[in-house]
């Protein structure tokens, strides 16, 4: 950012330097020779030292860092500086036209078209050329509005130095071919008006995009720039919302992403940096923000909706099931409440799922739930007069009776609130369908179960060999 900083102040100092010079140049020759072409170039030089002036402090301002009255930044600056120099614009057009009306009907002016003329006018659209190249590039490489105004005065400048250098060429011809060639001395304040157009159409379009940013307007085409990126994030299935605004060499954008509804808030937020990521490789200097919106995806299954429904009231659900009974569909499934509620809290609570749950699924007919407290605490110690070795060996000839499982390890038993938790890793080839490793471990549960009074819950974790 120091960098971009240090830039920008040495491009418009070397725009005031420059534009000093040929302003000396251009009153001289243009008192000396009495061409209003070349008195109008000399004003307009002067109105491109304010507007590099202008430009020179508005950079200044517009680097200092955001404060507390202006959390956003002193960007605007800039847009400031260059609706001022639409303004200088102006009256110098207006300045312009008005003499060349005068010369033109009411106070003819005799002009000299000599070499000093001539001279000053090349001179002044080789720098024009230099100065326009130069601060455009310095411009658009650190989105600088003040610099790039500066240029285009300059680009303007090349095109009415042209035309002021052509309108004395008629002149000096005028007064080489004899009286009757007398009229093409008007060619010098007609080419002023010309110069004076050209002037106010360039002092529009930067009056324009100036105000516009004032206004928060969206830069052209940023938007959809924007949208489409964000689109192509894996994850993002919608972007509702969108809004860009640019101040000084900063973009300021807000998007909002929808995301699958049942995906964690880890997810979500790795989604919304990578939209964070790809905004910023199209605005490097921008300031993103991304709201995530949680969306119900086409694919989404029926656990997922449970389970998206159950997080808005802020429960989880486990233990789900369904089953199609001759076209009606009942649900039945474990609700995780907070483990402060009462009952009649509790209850209400699930009533409320109930009816978001038909909303989600209309042909839902029939909803059991069983209410149980969420994060009931940890135990680690076994229950009374069951030892961990009695079982492991029942867990392991359990483990034996099953074809396709084997090398049973790691067994772990806890005492819970509600009966014992036993866990362990088993075996099995690593080209088994996974829906027929969870059949395996399936019977291996229930062997346990019925062998081991007081389990309330086998957990198997199948390993590929």
């Amino acid at each position: 950012m120091d960098a971009a900083n240090s830039s920008k102040r040495r491009a418009a100092l070397i725009s005031v330097l420059a534009v000093l010079s040929l302003i000396g140049l251009k009153v001289t020759v243009g008192l000396v020779t009495g061409s209003l072409g070349v008195l109008a170039q000399a004003a307009d030089s002067v109105l491109d030292l304010a507007a590099s002036v202008l430009a020179f402090f508005a950079v200044r301002a517009a680097e200092r860092p955001p404060d507390a009255e202006h959390p956003y930044g002193h960007g605007k600056v800039e847009n400031l500086a260059a609706l001022a120099e639409t303004l200088l614009l102006l009256v110098t057009c207006g300045w312009i036209v008005y003499e060349a009306v005068q010369r033109l009907f009411f106070r003819p002016v005799t002009i000299e078209a000599d070499v000093w003329g001539v001279g000053v006018m090349l001179l002044s659209i080789v720098t024009s050329i230099g100065l326009s190249v130069y601060l455009m590039g310095v411009a658009r490489r650190h989105r600088s509005q003040s610099l790039e105004g500066n240029a285009l005065n300059f680009r303007t400048d090349v095109l009415s130095s042209s035309v002021v250098l052509f309108g004395l060429g008629l002149v000096w011809l005028s007064q080489r071919l004899g009286p009757e060639w007398a009229w093409l001395g008007k060619a010098d304040p007609a080419a002023a008006l010309l110069v004076a157009l050209l002037v106010l159409r360039a002092s529009l379009q930067l009056g324009r995009r100036a105000v516009g940013e004032l206004l928060d307007e969206s830069p052209p085409g940023l938007a959809e720039r924007i949208a489409d990126e964000a689109r192509s994030v894996p994850g993002v299935l919608s972007v509702p919302a969108l809004r860009a605004r640019q101040s000084g060499a900063a973009a300021f954008v807000d998007v909002a992403v929808g995301v699958d509804r049942s995906m964690s808030l880890e997810e979500a937020h790795r989604i919304a940096s990578r939209v964070e990521e790809g905004v910023l490789a199209i605005v490097p200097e921008g300031d993103v923000v991304v709201h995530v919106d949680p969306v119900a995806d086409e694919a989404e299954t029926l656990v997922q909706t449970v389970g998206a429904v159950a997080a808005q009231l802020g429960a989880q659900v486990h233990n789900v099931h369904a089953l199609d009974v001759r076209g009606s569909l009942h649900v039945s499934l474990h609700l995780e409440v907070d483990g402060s509620l009462t009952l009649g809290g509790a209850h209400a609570l699930a009533d409320r799922f109930e009816v978001a749950l038909r909303r989600e699924i209309p042909a839902l007919t029939e909803v059991s739930t069983h209410l149980e407290p969420r994060g009931m605490g940890v135990h680690s110690a076994p229950p009374a007069g069951v030892t961990v070795a009695e079982v492991e060996a029942l867990v392991r000839q359990a483990v034996s009776e099953v074809s396709g499982m084997r090398d049973c390890h790691d067994v772990r038993v806890r005492a819970g609130p509600d009966g014992l938790h036993v866990s362990m890793h088993c075996l099995a080839d690593a080209d088994l369908p996974i829906a027929e490793a969870h059949r395996l471990s399936d019977q291996v549960e229930r062997r346990i179960v019925a062998r081991l009074p007081g389990v309330a819950q086998v957990l198997v974790h199948v390993e590929p060999e």
